[in-house]
């Protein structure tokens, strides 16, 4: 038993109705995650998403809207509001190796569900069939089965592929489960909860040669080390304390292994930056362009800085933050809401739909102290929080588009 069960509060009408369905969902989750799929190829996801879907009775079906997007629309009661809300669960996968040897391990070499997407999905689907069978709200709900989020851009294929000109919400959702919270528990905040994630290759040119006679050469390996150390300056020397920023160079290739005299006449390094606002992300591009050239250019060497803006910060819209704040609280108590989270530097695609829509992102509890987190090669869903975080949903909806006093 989950140890927040008994702590659900009076709103949670939905929460007991989608318990009952905990050992179909727990089924569903397993199943996806045994079946893992890299951005734009969730053929098999997305399929079984469908079939979910039609046993769930929703109205509408919509498949392959950014590639292998799903949405489905539940109307309510009522559409005199004519209302819309929109709420997205992610579905892919990570190109890492499973260390677990639990039944419902991945079954496909070099894929796993590392980052708890699979009950993501599952979640949704609890809600959909939740809102689908007592449509105790008036407006549409709108459930957006997203591609790609790893990497890919998925929700921002959706919305080129016209996703809000199809189905225009006035504002949407999602959530991520997280180890590191209690379940039972929820986190949110009115501003950033994830970073903005920039991609950076730095190119070194120097002069190769042999690695006996370094003074006939300029080392585009030295040249490169001295870059490693200096970029680390910018976010100490020239970002303020009370702002955010990370610079990471996690990959350096230079010469061949097997060369071990051989100095090589190129260097290629490759990193992330991690910031909250468009000001700081434009003053680490511009610092690291200086800094590099300036470095390179000191030890008789040229360095080339791609910088390459992958995904936007993931900034709540604050009225939206305070209301879905207000759900989670009705739901599990306030005790159990943090409503002042801490942002995270890692970064989400959700983050496309919240610059064209107001929203909220929202960290659901998982794990607690001593649990596996993200991306491990030994990570888990906590299958025990499914009915929590499909009752959320549900209550964004319900409460989002209430029925009147009058309605049946």
């Amino acid at each position: 038993m989950m140890p927040h069960t008994s702590r659900i509060r009076a709103h949670g009408r939905a929460f007991a109705h989608i318990a009952a369905l905990h050992p179909e969902l727990t089924a569903l989750r397993r199943e996806l995650h045994a079946h893992p799929e890299l951005g734009f190829e969730e053929h098999y996801t997305a399929r079984r998403v469908v079939e979910s879907l039609k046993v769930c009775g929703v109205d509408e079906i919509h498949t392959q809207i950014g590639k292998t997007g799903v949405v489905a629309l539940i109307h309510g009661r009522r559409r005199d509001s004519g209302r819309m809300i929109g709420l997205r669960a992610d579905m892919d996968a990570l190109p890492m190796t499973e260390l677990n040897d639990f039944a419902w391990k991945s079954t496909r070499a070099g894929l796993m569900h590392g980052c708890g997407h699979d009950g993501h999905t599952a979640m949704l689907i609890g809600a959909a069939r939740y809102l689908a069978e007592t449509r105790r709200f008036d407006g549409t709900a709108v459930l957006i089965f997203q591609p790609g989020e790893e990497g890919f851009a998925g929700a921002k294929a959706m919305i080129e592929d016209g996703l809000f000109e199809r189905f225009p919400v006035q504002s949407v959702y999602a959530m991520h489960n997280w180890p590191q919270m209690r379940p039972g528990t929820v986190g949110v905040n009115p501003g950033p909860m994830m970073a903005a994630a920039d991609r950076i290759t730095i190119e070194v040119t120097g002069k190769g040669g042999h690695g006996a006679h370094p003074y006939l050469t300029v080392d585009p390996v030295l040249v490169s080390a001295h870059i490693i150390t200096a970029v680390q300056s910018i976010v100490s020397r020239n970002v303020r304390a009370i702002d955010n920023a990370v610079i990471s160079l996690c990959s350096m290739q230079a010469g061949d292994p097997g060369a071990f005299s051989v100095l090589p006449g190129k260097a290629t390094m490759v990193g992330t930056v991690r910031t909250f606002s468009p000001e700081i992300q434009s003053l680490v591009e511009r610092r690291l362009n200086e800094v590099c050239s300036g470095v390179a250019l000191g030890l008789g060497a040229s360095a080339h800085v791609r910088y390459e803006r992958i995904y936007p910060a993931t900034i709540n819209t604050p009225d939206e933050a305070r209301f879905a704040t207000r759900v989670a609280r009705d739901l599990v108590g306030d005790e159990h809401v943090d409503s002042e989270m801490d942002p995270s530097m890692g970064a989400e695609d959700f983050s496309f739909m919240l610059q064209v829509k107001p929203g909220a992102y929202l960290r659901l509890g998982q794990g607690g102290e001593g649990s596996c987190f993200l991306h491990n090669s030994r990570y888990d869903f906590n299958d025990e929080v499914l009915p929590l975080g499909a009752a959320l949903h549900a209550g964004l909806i319900e409460q989002g588009m209430p029925l009147s006093d009058d309605t049946p």
